[in-house]
């Protein structure tokens, strides 16, 4: 049984890039079974037993470079991570970095370029899209074309949200009411898969992957903060494998 998606994009073939699903590890009740984030409730046993287990199965070079993610818009290079920073994207230049970051609903972004020599994770909460990790991390990036890959997040029809975010996203550009539906006085059902290709092409990324999952209703898959409270998180992972 597989525990994991891997990213269906057009990326060069060294680019590795991978999200695993809930199945495959050890922690139990509300964080069965592979959780991968510590400080959420489980156990360290079991979560470093559980990263462990998807080092082994996606064949990891390296210990992927964790990031403690508080909803921010700070960008790191992860070649050069010795401790554990306060960030919400990574990137790497160097082979067999492996940039993570984790989700239960939130957006997973994967960048690289087309030439494959440097690649990002980005942690996609609505407050970080709005505040601009994307424009933050594409900084990071070659100025050549760039590859984007959208991995599962809480799905169009699932989102609700108050009047407060619809407002602040079209206060910035109108082209963000397309994102909301509303259903009730002063709430929405925001899209965000929608929001993040939005941004991308503002910075100029036109060739996006990806969005088609569900975090919410694919229980058996994924993790869900929005569905389950408590809960475990997921990592999407992305590094350039020696050839």
């Amino acid at each position: 049984m597989t525990h994991w998606i891997t990213a269906d994009w057009p990326a060069p073939a060294h680019i590795k890039a991978a999200t695993s699903f809930r199945t495959g590890g050890v922690s139990t009740g509300c964080f069965s079974s592979l959780n991968l984030a510590l400080h959420v409730g489980d156990s360290a046993e079991s979560v470093w037993e559980n990263r462990r287990a998807i080092k082994r199965m996606l064949n990891l070079p390296a210990e992927p470079a964790w990031l403690q993610q508080t909803h921010s818009t700070q960008v790191v290079n992860a070649d050069n991570m010795f401790a554990l920073p306060n960030a919400d994207a990574s990137y790497a230049h160097d082979n067999e970095t492996v940039c993570a970051v984790m989700t239960a609903d939130c957006l997973p972004i994967l960048l690289c370029d087309v030439h494959g020599t440097t690649v990002a994770a980005i942690h996609g909460g609505w407050r970080g899209l709005l505040h601009g990790i994307i424009q933050n991390t594409v900084q990071h990036m070659p100025a050549v074309e760039l590859l984007a890959w959208l991995g599962p997040a809480i799905g169009p029809n699932c989102f609700v949200v108050g009047r407060d975010v619809q407002c602040a996203f079209v206060e910035q550009s109108v082209l963000f009411r397309e994102a909301f539906v509303s259903t009730a006085p002063d709430k929405y059902l925001a899209d965000i898969y929608k929001i993040a290709r939005i941004i991308l092409n503002n910075v100029g990324v036109r060739r996006i992957y990806g969005g088609s999952y569900c975090t919410v209703t694919q229980q058996a898959q994924f993790f869900s903060y929005r569905r389950d409270g408590q809960t475990g998180r997921m990592a999407t992972l992305i590094w350039k494998q020696t050839t």
